[in-house]
C-alpha cells in the first residue's frame, strides 16, 4: 500500500478488523508453530541486509533532508550489527517459555469446583513508536510469542524501513503456515490515523505508546482504550552517608553518560551532606570532562563554584541529554521525600553500605525498579533476562517495568465441576 492513503476511516478500519481475526487464530496456535515462524523470520532477517538497508537509506537520506539530529539518524540507521542484533533478539525469545496457558493458580472448594486460573493473550494491542525500526521486530516478536495480534504504527521517519520489515515478517508467517492477519502496520504517516486507532475500542484490546513526552500524552488523553504507558524518566542516583565512593562514582557515571538520551539515564543526583565534599569534586571532574553540564543547589555550589544554579524546574525535568541536576540533602529521608515530590517512579537506586538504609529506601520509594549499589540503566527487558520488552510502564494496574512476554498476557478463571449448582 502506497504512503499516501486517501480513506483514513477505511484503512484502519481494515487493519482493525483483520487484527481482530488474527487475535483469534494467534491465540490458539500452539507453541512450537509460533516458535518456527520466529525462527524463519530471525534467519530472513540475517539473509535481507542487503533489502532493509536499501529501504533504510530512503529514510535516512529523507532524515537529513528534514535536519533530524545526529542522535536521531543513529537511532534510525540499521547497520549490519544492528539488524544482526534484531536477528538474535528473535532468537533469544524462542528460547523464552510461553506465557500462554500457564496455570498460575489452582483451587479446590469446598462444594468440589476446580478453580483454575489460566494466562491468556491479552488479544489486540496496538503499538505506537518512534525512530528506531528494530523496535518494530521486537514489538512483534513478543507479540506473536503471547499469542496476541499487533497493529504497527512507527514514526514517519522510519517508514520505508518499517516496511521493509513488515514484507520479512509476513513472508515468515507465510511460510509457516499462519495467517498474516496477525501483524498489521497502518500505511500512512498522516496523523490522523492514530486519532482513528485510539477510537476503535471494539477491535483493539491495548494501546502502548513508546516515545518522547508529546507522543505519550496525545495517546492517553485521545484514546478510548486502555493505556499501558510512562510519561517521563526523572530517575534519581542518591549516595548514601555510607556509601564506598569508589563505587558509587562508578554507578553515577554510568547511570548519566553510557547513554544520556532514554527513559532510565539518571536526571537527578543526590548526595547526602556527610560526603559531599570528598565525593563531589572527584565526580563533578569526572562528569564535566565527559561533557556533561552540572546545575546545582546552593550547597553543592559551595563545593562546585563554577556550576550553573539548578531551579525548581531543573528537579522535574528529564533531559535527556548530558545535563545533570545535583542536590546534597541531609539524610535518607530528605532523599526519598525528594524523590518522591520530583521523580516519574521510573527508575531510582540508592548505593549504600547501611543495610537498613538500603532496605528502607527500596521499602519506600515507590518506583517501577528500585536499584541499591547498581546502575539504574539497567532497567531494561533484556538485562532482566525478559529477551526484550515493548517499553517500561510506570503504570499501577496490569504491568509495572518491563513489558516482557508475562506482561503481554492477561488470566481467565477456568471451572471444572460434576453437576454443581449456586445454592
Amino acid at each position: 500500500m502506497s504512503q499516501t492513503v486517501t480513506d483514513i476511516h477505511q484503512h484502519v478500519l481494515s487493519l482493525a478488523e483483520g487484527a481482530r481475526r488474527g487475535a483469534r487464530a494467534l491465540a490458539q496456535t500452539p507453541t512450537e508453530a509460533k516458535n518456527r515462524a520466529l525462527e524463519d523470520l530471525a534467519q530472513r532477517l540475517t539473509n535481507s541486509r542487503e533489502l532493509l538497508q536499501e529501504a533504510n537509506r530512503k529514510d535516512l537520506g529523507a532524515g537529513r533532508a528534514k535536519g533530524l539530529s545526529a542522535a536521531m539518524l543513529d537511532r534510525l540507521e540499521l547497520t549490519e550489527s544492528v539488524i544482526q542484533s534484531m536477528a538474535d533478539g528473535v532468537l533469544a525469545i524462542v528460547g523464552l517459555p510461553d506465557p500462554v496457558g500457564e496455570v498460575m493458580a489452582e483451587w479446590v472448594r469446598p462444594n468440589g469446583i476446580t478453580i483454575s486460573k489460566v494466562r491468556v493473550p491479552i488479544g489486540v494491542i496496538l503499538f505506537i513508536y518512534e525512530s528506531r525500526p528494530n523496535v518494530t521486530v521486537d514489538a512483534f516478536a513478543l507479540c506473536m510469542k503471547s499469542g496476541n495480534a499487533v497493529i504497527l504504527r512507527g514514526g514517519s521517519e522510519a517508514f520505508h524501513s518499517n516496511q521493509a520489515l513488515l514484507r520479512l515478517i509476513r513472508e515468515s508467517l507465510a511460510a509457516c503456515g499462519l495467517s498474516e492477519d496477525g501483524v498489521q502496520m497502518v500505511a500512512t504517516t498522516d496523523r490522523a490515523a492514530v486519532g482513528e486507532l485510539l477510537r476503535r475500542h471494539e477491535h483493539i484490546d491495548l494501546v502502548i505508546p513508546r516515545g518522547g513526552y508529546e507522543l505519550v500524552r496525545r495517546v492517553t488523553e485521545e484514546s478510548q482504550i486502555p493505556v499501558v504507558k510512562h510519561f517521563e524518566g526523572v530517575c534519581h542516583t542518591y549516595v548514601d552517608a555510607t556509601a564506598d565512593l569508589e563505587m558509587a562514582q562508578e554507578v553515577c557515571f554510568n547511570a548519566k553518560v553510557q547513554r544520556p538520551g532514554v527513559c532510565n539515564a539518571m536526571e537527578t543526583m543526590l548526595v547526602h551532606e556527610a560526603v559531599a565534599e570528598k565525593f563531589l569534586p572527584a565526580i563533578g571532574q569526572r562528569l564535566r570532562e565527559a561533557g556533561v553540564e552540572l546545575r546545582g543547589c546552593e550547597r553543592t555550589r559551595a563545593i562546585l563554584a563554577d556550576i550553573k544554579p539548578a531551579t525548581e524546574e531543573d528537579w522535574r525535568t528529564e533531559y535527556l541529554d548530558l545535563i545533570l541536576s545535583i542536590k546534597v540533602v541531609d539524610s535518607l529521608e530528605e532523599a526519598i521525600e525528594h524523590i518522591e515530590n520530583y521523580g516519574s517512579h521510573h527508575s531510582d537506586a540508592i548505593v549504600t553500605l547501611d543495610e537498613e538504609a538500603a532496605d528502607r529506601f527500596a521499602r519506600e520509594v515507590d518506583s517501577a525498579a528500585v536499584f541499591v549499589n547498581c546502575s539504574i540503566r539497567l532497567h531494561d527487558g533484556g538485562v532482566f533476562g525478559f529477551g526484550a520488552e515493548v517499553g517500561i510502564s510506570t503504570d499501577r494496574v496490569h504491568a509495572r517495568g518491563p513489558m516482557a512476554l508475562p506482561e503481554l498476557t492477561i488470566y481467565k478463571y477456568i471451572v471444572h465441576g460434576t453437576g454443581q449448582l449456586r445454592e
